[in-house]
């Protein structure tokens, strides 16, 4: 990882204050406030991928779209190669042609009135990126073939693609702006399991050949396991734990971590005992007090219940990983079971 990370986010919160209904409001009282980010840190080095997992609802999308200037954050801060670019004033073309993002569902995320390649010239125009027509089609054409597609595919409308089609022209305007840094927000979960290998793989090859980035969005630890180099596991917008992905699943520390774990089928036919997933994530306009995953933990204490446990340094050390919960930090949960990282 270079001295100066690509992407760095230090305490990037979005708190969204819910309207109230008129007779609430005549009676004085507060509208709720949904804490989607509550504050998160963490910094991507260039040519790395960082997946960010968790269940439905945890705030992982959010933090990708904060991140791209979608969201205005309540607080904290986004930088890339040391620019601070929070404040969409500070956004400039020079910042913004290294960032793109690509969605979860290609079908919604593509203008169906334009052509494919007006779709993936867009960004090429508005950057300014080649000088004249003929150079602007020469370059779509050339993405079309670096994502598995013809130059004549460019001609046709996004309904005439299969989704796995569709999610490549996606990619194709991705790259479309030479970015340095790729968001990508489950860009497999709308897809078949039979097309999900050819795009990860496709994604994995550019990165190679072209020295991206990723901030990878998903809450399939198999496609985590096959794409990451390191993982936040994120619970009700916050990280709770960190790690390289070697080491996280081999040895995960976090009990919400050991029970995301047990959802990935055993291949290797171990038998061993598994533990299912408890209860759902908790409303984050109404999270519980302390550690906020210690209602569905089987290790929760009364320290658990009242008070907030802080990302801290793993104490194993594997993978220069940090974890926020009480009874890691105090010795109080037993080895990871055998056999995780074979299973993933």
């Amino acid at each position: 990882m270079a001295d100066t990370p690509l992407l760095q986010v230090e305490d990037l919160a979005v708190h969204f204050r819910l309207p109230l209904p008129v007779a609430e409001r005549a009676m004085g009282r507060k509208p709720k406030v949904l804490k989607a980010v509550d504050g998160v840190s963490f910094a991507i080095g260039k040519g790395v991928t960082l997946s960010v997992v968790g269940e439905s609802g945890c705030g992982k999308s959010t933090v990708a779209r904060l991140i791209a200037g979608l969201y205005r954050p309540t607080r904290g801060r986004v930088a890339i190669d040391g620019h601070d670019v929070t404040a969409a004033r500070d956004r400039t073309r020079a910042i913004r042609r290294r960032l793109t993002m690509i969605f979860q569902d290609p079908q919604a995320s593509l203008n169906p009135r334009w052509r494919v390649r007006d779709i993936i010239a867009e960004p090429i125009r508005a950057f300014g990126i080649a000088g004249d027509a003929r150079e602007t089609s020469r370059q779509v054409d050339g993405l079309l073939e670096q994502v598995g597609l013809a130059g004549a595919d460019g001609e046709k409308y996004p309904h005439e693609f299969s989704g796995g089609q569709r999610q490549r022209i996606s990619i194709a305007r991705a790259l479309a702006s030479k970015p340095d840094l790729i968001l990508c927000d489950e860009p497999t979960s709308a897809l078949d399991v039979s097309v999900q290998a050819q795009i990860l793989n496709l994604m994995r090859d550019l990165q190679d050949e072209l020295g991206l980035t990723y901030l990878f969005i998903s809450h399939d630890l198999a496609v985590v396991h096959h794409m990451s180099d390191r993982i936040a596991v994120m619970y009700l917008g916050r990280f709770v734990e960190v790690a390289e992905a070697a080491a996280l699943f081999a040895s995960p520390q976090h009990p919400y971590t050991r029970l995301l774990l047990e959802t990935i089928p055993d291949l290797g036919m171990t038998k061993r005992d598994r533990e299912a997933v408890a209860g759902e994530v908790p409303s984050p306009i109404d999270p519980p007090g302390g550690c906020a995953f210690h209602p569905r933990c089987p290790h929760a204490d009364e320290r658990c219940r009242t008070e907030r446990p802080d990302l801290r340094p793993s104490q194993s050390g594997a993978g220069g990983g940090a974890v926020a919960c009480h009874a890691v930090e105090e010795g109080r949960l037993p080895p990871a079971p055998a056999g995780e990282a074979a299973d993933g």
